[in-house]
């Protein structure tokens, strides 16, 4: 079994040397259904390179139809007095880790799955409707958007790997 911050090696092509830190795992998970006001809360998730299956977002634009975020964005509403159930801030995937400073192209491998950071989370103006401090406040920290390199399943307590050169 791997550890947290575990490395453990990644076979490439072209001789190059990669492996996979641990950095954290899997929460919770959520889809946007059409016609249903609420995220829905999911045990698992498939993905392939449109998004989420069943998702309403779904090959839309597969650079921004899956959400990743981490608790300490929750951990950061909850310091300035603004209590949010998990799913508010419009999460795919909510994690244990902090992934904001990683750089686009950065490769997170989940399940069987590959996703790789697209973009950051821009604000939207339904977070406001919430407290309208929260714009501001989860500015820089309400999550990254994830394009899918590689289909499979993700599921709740899945240990999240992050690609690095070695």
């Amino acid at each position: 079994m791997i550890g947290f911050h575990s490395k453990q090696p990644l076979t490439l092509e072209k001789g190059e040397s990669m492996s996979k830190l641990h950095i954290g795992e899997i929460i919770t998970l959520f889809v946007s259904i059409e016609g249903l006001p609420k995220r829905v809360s999911k045990e698992i998730i498939s993905v392939d390179t449109k998004g989420i299956i069943g998702d309403k977002y779904y090959n839309k634009d597969v650079n921004r139809s899956v959400l990743l975020t981490s608790t300490s964005s929750y951990k950061l509403a909850k310091s300035h007095q603004i209590i949010l159930p998990f799913g508010s801030l419009g999460e795919n995937i909510l994690i244990d880790y902090t992934p904001y400073h990683l750089a686009s192209g950065s490769k997170l491998y989940i399940g069987d799955s590959v996703l790789e950071i697209s973009q950051n989370c821009t604000i939207c103006n339904h977070l406001s409707k919430i407290d309208k401090k929260l714009p501001k406040l989860l500015k820089d920290d309400r999550g990254i958007f994830v394009r899918v390199l590689q289909s499979g399943d993700i599921k709740i307590g899945d240990k999240i790997y992050l690609e690095e050169k070695i």
